[in-house]
């Protein structure tokens, strides 16, 4: 490493031509002085990270643990640096980089934050998923309270004006999805991966609905049916800690799964679907709310950085190979629409909670699980403005006797 830059280093990994300023830890600099942003290269251990892991899943190692530093708002970083969040570097770029970096790993190797998932046993069994649910659900109630508001609905928000908060844009998501449903007093509900109960105490609350929502994570449960029973509610709604698959009831109006999808693995898909049928009665309707990829993709694997820190065994598919599986699984789809610039909105929200709240969320769950979910929102954010990730809801039916859905000539209420 004698004689070469770190800030020459780390320009060769962004580009040269990327308007973001580099300081590295030995006096070098890199990048136009006048950048809206900054970064800053620590420590050796930087270079070190970036070596075991070229590209985004090393950059985001040496950001969590305090080796890379942001000067500025850290949005604004990962849009300088959107070829490398949101592509990585090429595979010869990638190799080049480790040979240049081995003396530096060598000397300053260091294990991986110990932040990062390691489920265990076979890939969406019945224990890896709780595992993995487990590592980004049940991090702290009081944690997420700060990030996500008096709401506590962790999906893509529906803005219905620009100028509309993220607590009225929850509402008219909920309030969206029980007009898609045709929820009605005296109904049944089940939603699947409820969350902490969003879903399940708007329809109890405004439309009289009975309501369950089963959750993987025993804290979301737990804070669910205390803040049921703190409206009033428990004659109508509940909340279970329990896996989607070991629900027994049948003949539901309605099944609602709002970002569940996202974690249930491609092939587990078919099955999935058909279970959700089995539940509804004819005529009954599901929406199902997900983040989707806007082609297919080439592989399997996530981002590293979100499937190491984030969401752990979590798998996007195309829109289309989701409407084509509902479609073999019995449902006959009645309408479709994409919310990614919602998800963008919702995401800035979330962030500016984070920051709002920093000191406690730190004191909380610690400052690099803090800025995981910086990161993570950040880089998520941009992902759905640029199109790099999608998000859809799509409406089907369960068709009744001689193919009768149920449904008015437009719309979605009779």
């Amino acid at each position: 490493m004698s004689g070469i830059r770190v800030a020459d280093i780390f320009s060769g990994v962004i580009g040269a031509d990327a308007p973001v300023r580099l300081i590295g830890y030995d006096g070098s600099k890199a990048g136009p002085d006048g950048a809206e942003v900054a970064l800053r290269i620590e420590s050796p251990r930087a270079l070190a990270r970036l070596a075991s892991a070229p590209g985004s899943l090393g950059l985001a190692r040496a950001y969590v643990t305090g080796d890379i530093e942001v000067e500025g708002e850290l949005y604004t970083a990962l849009s300088a640096l959107a070829d490398v969040t949101l592509h990585s570097i090429p595979r010869r770029e990638q190799l080049r980089l480790a040979r240049q970096l081995l003396p530096v790993w060598l000397t300053h190797r260091v294990p991986p934050p110990d932040l990062e998932a390691r489920p265990r046993g076979r890939l969406h069994s019945r224990r890896r998923d709780s595992q993995a649910i487990s590592h980004h659900y049940d991090v702290s109630n009081r944690f997420y309270e700060w990030v996500l508001g008096p709401s506590m609905a962790y999906t893509c928000a529906c803005f219905p004006t620009p100028d509309a908060t993220l607590e009225q844009a929850q509402t008219a998501k909920h309030e969206l999805v029980a007009q898609k449903l045709a929820l009605a007093p005296g109904m049944r509900l089940l939603d699947v991966g409820c969350g902490w109960g969003g879903m399940v105490m708007h329809a109890a609350a405004e439309h009289g609905v009975r309501a369950l929502g089963v959750t993987l994570s025993r804290k979301q449960a737990e804070w669910a049916q205390a803040e049921i029973e703190r409206r009033g509610l428990g004659d109508l709604a509940e909340v279970r800690y329990l896996d989607y698959r070991d629900v027994t009831e049948t003949g539901f109006d309605a099944v609602s799964s709002i970002g569940l999808t996202e974690h249930i693995g491609k092939a587990q898909l078919p099955s999935y679907f058909r279970f959700l049928h089995s539940r509804l009665r004819p005529e009954g309707r599901l929406l199902n709310h997900c983040i989707t990829q806007p082609h297919k993709p080439a592989h399997l694997r996530t981002d590293p950085f979100i499937a190491r820190y984030v969401f752990p065994d979590g798998q996007l598919e195309p829109i289309g190979h989701l409407v084509s599986v509902m479609n073999e699984a019995g449902f006959e789809i009645r309408h479709e629409e994409n919310l990614r610039e919602h998800y963008a909105r919702t995401l800035a929200a979330w962030g500016d909670n984070l920051e709002a709240n920093w000191d406690a969320a730190v004191a909380e769950v610690g400052l690099g699980r803090a800025r995981v979910w910086r990161l993570y929102m950040a880089a998520s954010r941009l992902g759905f403005e640029r199109n790099n990730i999608q998000l859809h809801q799509v409406l089907g039916v369960t068709l009744g006797e001689h193919g009768h859905s149920g449904f008015p000539l437009r719309g979605w209420r009779a």
